[in-house]
């Protein structure tokens, strides 16, 4: 990574170590020192780009080492590197940035500023509603908890084709035509996977009373209200999540399992199974549409340049910057990320491509992210540089539908074609997974002191009432605890809906695109420019949609999509 600060540092020492604790002490002391002094909203205002200023640079440092770790979890220096602010310095920063938010949340100037700093009010005052001291050793023991599940998903491999491979390179092998093949290699995967099931109960397990610890401390009945106040989702709530999931279970289960139905006949087969899900109904051979990581940043590059200029540039910062990691490899923490390095304003990509489809859209769909961060790097306020998740992942997802026309950069006419209705019929498989997480992890942390027998029969319900028309017959403890692949469970709980709820939001942008494709960008970019300073559900309408997630939305979508996979298998 080659970065340096957006603007110098006018507060924070340019030689300091962040990692180091009695380094950081008389900074935080300066801090409060002089939001004492600060008696007007001109000097607030000051204070608040001090504070901001230094928080960009704690965040960078964590983001380093955060990124290091993830891009090599068998370095055990790097390791070492994350572990200490995780052990070390969040603990000694947490009580101090409280005592900073109290101080702030109660000074007379706040109030006196401008109308634009109302939701960074309504932030500060939920920090405060919501700290507790107690609850930092459980902050730190569930962060020491979620390494040893990237370490555990990290060293999952399988030998095939007489090679060594990571779970993410043979599922390849899902695309092939060769259906043994498909079986023998699926069933590699799930028996590795079923090596580790014990030691990832284990972890949850932990997850599970920490968390109800740290609700209960916070004075909450339970989790999920605790994590609806923590993602500070004042626009919804858990009984909307649930009218969400049952639009779902009436407007998209059908849909996607009537693609399953004719992916069934077209394969001609007398019932799908779990290795039958991924390969062409047509018999053609897998899309590969890149190479090696290198080709998969370049090509994606064109994509941009015939997209927007704008984008272009956005995307080159990236580039220039040397803040792409796209190859898998072993030891590699399993996913794909975007994070940005807050001092710098500069995003960085993190994936594990292995020549798939599914790699094009994951890379425009961290782009996306990418964009949003760079569109919102010039505000003032540090904390409006970031914007809620339901809106992050509009960005994100409308990159994906917004790009799609120009996949060509990939692959002939015809391949770009099968690729734009591959992605939209996983946009239909997706809404009823999401529902499946989400509604488990409701079930989850409304019913704490459950044992894992009552949690693998609640996700097994749920299975039912979202799953999929393919048979697991022989394979039910596979199914059982298909959920441990999903890393959002145990490391970002509770964020997942999100996802859905933005999916839904892209969906009209990609709508709005097929109407007026530049009008649909520009109020795509505006939505962006404004990072966090609005309210989720004005975010939405700046960008030309409506916050809504309920089926009077969902279900014109859908008949769009499915009109648009007829019109691709013409």
């Amino acid at each position: 990574m080659k970065i340096a600060p957006y603007e110098p540092r006018q507060f924070v020492p340019e030689k300091i170590d962040l990692t180091e604790t009695e380094q950081l002490e008389p900074l935080f002391e300066k801090l409060l020192q002089q939001l004492d002094a600060a008696t007007t909203a001109e000097e607030l205002e000051a204070w608040l780009d001090a504070y901001g200023e230094t928080n960009a640079a704690m965040s960078q440092t964590s983001s380093i080492a955060y990124i290091e770790r993830t891009c090599a979890t068998d370095d055990e220096a790097k390791e070492a590197a994350f572990m200490k602010i995780v052990e070390e310095v969040d603990p000694w920063l947490k009580p101090r940035q409280f005592a900073i938010l109290q101080k702030l949340g109660q000074h007379p100037a706040l109030a006196q500023l401008d109308e634009s700093y109302e939701v960074f009010r309504r932030s500060v005052k939920m920090a405060v509603r919501l700290f507790r001291e107690e609850n930092i050793p459980r902050q730190t023991e569930e962060a020491k908890l979620n390494t040893e599940y990237d370490k555990i998903m990290g060293a999952m491999t399988v030998t095939f084709d007489g090679e060594e491979q990571t779970l993410s390179q043979i599922a390849r092998v899902q695309e092939e035509t060769d259906r043994a093949r498909r079986q023998e290699a699926w069933e590699l995967t799930v028996k590795r996977r079923l090596k580790d099931q014990d030691a990832l109960d284990e972890i949850f397990d932990r997850l599970m009373v920490l968390r109800h610890e740290m609700a209960q401390e916070a004075d909450y009945q339970d989790y999920r209200d605790y994590a609806f106040a923590m993602y500070e989702r004042f626009d919804y709530t858990p009984e909307d999540c649930l009218q969400f999931h049952a639009a779902i279970e009436e407007h998209i289960v059908p849909l996607s399992r009537e693609l399953q139905q004719e992916r069934q006949e077209k394969l001609g087969v007398d019932q799908l199974r779990p290795w039958d899900l991924a390969v062409d109904v047509e018999g053609r051979e897998p899309l590969r549409p890149f190479q090696d990581a290198d080709q998969l940043r370049d090509k994606c590059l064109t994509i941009f340049e015939k997209l927007d200029s704008r984008l272009a540039e956005y995307y080159r910062l990236l580039i220039d910057h040397e803040c792409l990691d796209l190859a898998n490899r072993k030891g590699k923490a399993p996913g794909g990320y975007q994070s940005t390095l807050s001092e710098a304003r500069i995003p960085f990509i993190f994936m594990n491509a292995v020549g798939m489809q599914r790699d094009v859209e994951t890379m425009v769909h961290e782009s996306g992210h990418a964009f949003h961060a760079v569109a919102a790097r010039g505000h003032r306020l540090q904390a409006y540089r970031g914007a809620p998740i339901e809106f992050c992942e509009v960005a994100s997802m409308s990159m994906e539908l917004l790009t799609a026309p120009y996949w060509d950069a990939f692959y002939s006419e015809a391949e770009a074609k099968r690729a734009r209705a591959e992605h939209l019929r996983g946009i239909v498989k997706f809404f009823p997974w999401m529902a499946t997480i989400d509604a488990f992890q409701h079930w989850l942390y409304t019913h704490p002191g459950h044992s894992r027998d009552e949690r693998r029969a609640a996700w097994l319900e749920l299975d039912q009432r979202f799953g999929g028309e393919e048979d697991w017959s022989g394979y039910e403890e596979a199914l059982a605890s298909l959920w441990h692949r999903q890393l959002h469970l145990f490391e970002v709980p509770f964020y997942y809906v999100e996802y859905g709820i933005a999916q839904l939001g892209a969906l009209q942008v990609w709508q709005a695109s097929r109407q007026d494709a530049p009008a649909a960008l520009e109020n795509y970019l505006k939505g962006l420019r404004l990072g966090g300073s609005q309210p989720l559900p004005d975010l939405f309408t700046a960008a030309g949609i409506r916050f809504d997630f309920s089926a009077p939305t969902i279900a014109p979508l859908m008949v769009e999509v499915r009109t648009e996979l007829e019109a691709l298998a013409a």
